[in-house]
């Protein structure tokens, strides 16, 4: 049976650190998705693999150092 396509629109672009997008090339090597894909995986399944609690105090630590943009 031929795989599914998850058709994707393109909503936005996004900055990233240089870490961030070196994390991004390295899951991006090891699972052959592109960085649209991955970042739905990420995303969509966040609950499945970050603790809640670690989540919330990696926010904080954040906004403690560069603050909460204005909208």
């Amino acid at each position: 049976m031929a795989k599914k396509r998850l058709p994707l629109p393109k909503r936005f672009s996004a900055g990233l650190t240089e870490d961030a997008y070196a994390r991004l090339r390295e899951l991006n090597a090891d699972w052959g998705l592109g960085n649209n894909y991955l970042l739905v995986v990420l995303l969509e399944n966040l609950d499945r693999y970050a603790d809640k609690a670690n989540l919330d105090a990696v926010f904080r630590e954040f906004i403690d150092e560069y603050g909460a943009p204005s909208n």
